[in-house]
């Protein structure tokens, strides 16, 4: 599936800067699961940004801002070809070695009653790693469609959404939740696992939202991707930006000094012809 999408979001540096960092991690990069045809950043100073690949093998941009006054408008936007491969990547090269991903974090701690059932196991790893998936969202709740409850902005916040009778349905956690759920059960059993973040096109509407998932490591088959909230392996209809240890390390915006977070203000995807 081609895909194209734009992305806006603000950010407003604390009032009276004299200096701000941005770091980005909103470039997507070609992979087994997806061919970037296109894509470009736009803000103010983006043409003087520093370029580079952190340590996750994200593509990452510096953009440095002198006196910045009200709020920053970012822009990404391009086209993605994107194949369905029912969740996995495999082995890529450049990538740190997936025994990083097994550290736990703040955000990563899993309650061992996640994961203790499956402690010396003797079923395949996929297997567990399915199993995992479905006990968490057994645990947190599952979304009845991407539409309804993964309209997901950078800072993870959700709105409550309608049922089809009309009520108020109360939102699901955030997608960050499912993933670091998953990612800690995961590493509690000593399976390297990480975090990752991009865009999910609904299927029926075309309508997107940023969205997180996780991915976890099997000897044979390499990396895998798992979206708890959604309960499946990720497909065609999401769009890969960029992985780290959890939602902390993988923030598409991150601002020195910090302001008052990253607002959304348009995501849109639709598939291009």
């Amino acid at each position: 599936m081609r895909i194209a999408i734009h992305h806006q979001m603000s950010v407003t540096p604390p009032a009276g800067s004299a200096h701000a960092v941005l770091q980005l991690l909103l470039t997507p990069l070609s992979g087994p699961t997806q061919k970037v045809e296109s894509w470009s950043l736009d803000m103010a100073g983006i043409g003087e940004a520093g370029r580079f690949t952190d340590a996750f093998g994200n593509s990452a941009h510096l953009v440095n801002q002198n006196r910045p006054e009200g709020a920053l408008l970012i822009t990404a936007k391009g086209v993605v070809e994107t194949t369905d491969r029912h969740g996995v990547l495999g082995r890529v090269g450049g990538e740190p070695v997936p025994a990083l991903y097994k550290r736990m974090t703040a955000l990563t701690r899993a309650s061992v009653t996640l994961y203790g059932k499956y402690r010396g196991s003797k079923d395949s790893r996929i297997d567990i790693l399915h199993a995992l998936m479905a006990r968490v969202g057994e645990t947190l709740g599952v979304a009845e469609t991407a539409e309804t409850q993964t309209q997901m902005a950078a800072d993870g916040s959700q709105s409550q959404s309608q049922s089809q009778g009309g009520g108020v349905v109360p939102a699901l956690p955030p997608a960050s939740d499912y993933a670091h759920a998953f990612i800690g059960a995961a590493r509690g059993l000593d399976i390297p696992a990480r975090y990752v973040t991009g865009y999910l096109v609904d299927a029926e509407d075309g309508q997107a939202a940023f969205h997180a998932w996780a991915e976890a490591y099997d000897e044979a088959l390499g990396w895998i991707g798992f979206d708890p909230l959604l309960q499946l392996c990720p497909t065609d209809r999401h769009v890969r930006l960029a992985a780290g240890l959890d939602a902390h390390g993988a923030q598409p915006v991150r601002m020195v000094p910090a302001g008052d977070g990253v607002t959304t203000v348009a995501i849109n995807a639709t598939e291009a012809l």
